[in-house]
């Protein structure tokens, strides 16, 4: 068995439990630690059709869980002529809501190129890989070049099995996020503990509470929704400040700032120029903090751009999906707040 299904998967920036694993046992019962869960999946499972696939779903039905709150891990390779019966059933997985990834890339598992094509938002590196990463340039030289792919397409590369310290302290110095192993297994207490990184940054307890902890949900539509969509959700209700634009896996893609935005219709013409065309041509980057950032620094984050300095800030989870927003008028009272005391 392989140790993912014993182990969680670790943010190493933060030291967060981000996913736990889960298998589907021989009654047909899924059993998970509190989402989101991961499971491995053979490549072979996929090429045989939707029929094969039918328990997976049934056993999610059962225990109350939706698609989108599973990663499937594929395993093993996949043959040449195989490709285009694999693309039509991992866009079926996606349809449906579950997030993909490879398990084995740069060693047995996908071809890097089949990785590529198949936009995953995982890829895992070989185990065995992982336990040669910190004295082998070799394989320090492989999952360099698996990391490098993996920006290139926006996925998160794992390091499995990781055991030793050094290990841990290669794959963090490679870019690599997420990792599992028995370094990482909880404790008798039920607690991963993360060697983390020395950091230069001042002492947590300066810099005030968590932006999760002012955390509000954020109004969101597809990043490909058009303007006029946006217009009906800002005049749903007045109180709203922005519309995130997020993509399948709720990343956020777009922040559409309530006064720039409406302004662009409120002009002669306007929604004859914008309403049947993408919201995303009148959208502004997001402005992104990690759930765990302390107050001061995401106040420091909106203050670098003068010109949306007051723009919302959209929160998001370790694996860079929305969670909703932060106002800068509520960092601002935390933090007159804070000094009042």
């Amino acid at each position: 068995m392989s140790s993912l299904l014993t182990s969680p998967v670790v943010d190493l920036d933060t030291g967060a439990v981000i996913a736990h694993p889960a298998v589907v046992d021989s009654t047909g019962t899924l059993r998970a630690a509190p989402l989101p869960m991961v499971l491995e999946l053979p490549v072979g499972i996929v090429l045989a059709g939707a029929g094969a696939l039918a328990a997976l779903h049934e056993a999610l039905r059962r225990a109350g869980r939706h698609p989108r709150e599973a990663i499937l891990l594929l395993t093993g390779p996949c043959r040449e002529q195989d490709r285009p019966l694999l693309k039509v059933g991992l866009d079926g997985l996606r349809t449906i809501g579950y997030l993909l990834g490879f398990a084995d890339v740069g060693t047995v598992g996908a071809a890097l190129d089949l990785a590529t094509e198949a936009g995953p938002y995982l890829l895992a590196l070989d185990p065995e890989l992982v336990a040669r990463i910190a004295g082998d340039h070799r394989a320090s030289a492989v999952a360099r070049a698996v990391v490098t792919l993996a920006r290139g397409i926006g996925a998160h590369v794992l390091a499995p099995g990781v055991e030793r310290e050094p290990q841990l302290a290669a794959a963090r110095g490679l870019g690599v996020r997420l990792a599992h192993g028995p370094l990482l297994a909880p404790g008798p207490d039920g607690k991963v503990r993360v060697p983390l990184p020395v950091t230069d940054e001042p002492a947590a307890v300066m810099l005030g509470p968590r932006v999760q902890e002012l955390l509000i949900p954020a109004v969101t539509l597809p990043a490909e929704a058009k303007a006029e969509e946006a217009v009906a959700a800002f005049g749903q209700e007045p109180t709203i400040t922005s519309v995130i634009l997020v993509d399948e896996f709720q990343r956020p893609k777009g922040s559409l700032d309530r006064s720039r935005f409406l302004l662009s219709f409120a002009a002669r013409y306007g929604h004859a120029l914008h309403g049947q065309k993408p919201a995303r041509r009148l959208a502004d980057p997001p402005r992104t903090v990690p759930r765990t950032t302390p107050v001061i620094a995401a106040m420091q984050a909106a203050g670098r751009d003068t010109a949306r300095v007051y723009d919302d800030l959209v929160v998001t989870d370790e694996m860079n999906r929305c969670l909703g927003i932060v106002r800068v008028s509520d960092l601002i009272r935390q933090v007159t707040s804070s000094r009042g005391h």
